[in-house]
C-alpha cells in the first residue's frame, strides 16, 4: 500500500509517468490518498492549467478517472493520528498532516515530491525512485511495505 500526496495526483493528471506507474502496478499495489489530497488537487489544478494554457475540463475528468486507481481515504480512518502527524511534520508544512496521518494509520509509505515528509519516520518515495518500491512489492505479490 502506498499513500499519494496531492502533488502526485496532479502529476498523474498532467503527465504520463505517474499515470503509467499507477496503471502498471494497480494490480499489485493498493494506492490510496486522503480525501484532502483529492480536494487539494481539485483546487490547484485549474490555476496550474490556466498558467499552462491548457483546458480545465479534460484534466478534471482525468482526476476523476484517477479515483478508480487511487482510493480516497476518509478522515475517520486517519483522524486519530492527527496529533502525532502534526508533531512529526510541525517544522515543515503542518497542512500536510493528513498525508502523514494516513500513512501512520495504514502503516504504509508515502509517494510525494514534497521534501517536507523526509525524516518524519515513514518511508517516503519520490517519482524518480518509487518504481523500485512498486516492483519489489509486485514481486512479493502483496500490497505491503
Amino acid at each position: 500500500m502506498l499513500v499519494l500526496d496531492a502533488n502526485i495526483l496532479i502529476r498523474g493528471v498532467l503527465g504520463s509517468r505517474v499515470l503509467g506507474l499507477l496503471r502498471d502496478y494497480a494490480e499489485h499495489v493498493d494506492f490510496v490518498a486522503p480525501d484532502t489530497a483529492f480536494e487539494e488537487a481539485r483546487e490547484s489544478l485549474p490555476q496550474i492549467l490556466e498558467r499552462r494554457k491548457m483546458p480545465v475540463p479534460p484534466a478534471m475528468a482525468m482526476l476523476t478517472q484517477l479515483g478508480k486507481l487511487v482510493q480516497s481515504v476518509e478522515a475517520e480512518t486517519y483522524q486519530s493520528f492527527e496529533l502525532l502527524a502534526r508533531q512529526r511534520i510541525s517544522r515543515r508544512d503542518e497542512d500536510d498532516w493528513p498525508i502523514l496521518a494516513t500513512a501512520l494509520a495504514l502503516n504504509c509509505a508515502i509517494w510525494t515530491e514534497d521534501t517536507d515528509f523526509f525524516g518524519c519516520g515513514v518511508a517516503t518515495w519520490t517519482t524518480d525512485r518509487v518504481e523500485l518500491f512498486l516492483a519489489q512489492t509486485a514481486e512479493r505479490g502483496q500490497s505491503g511495505m
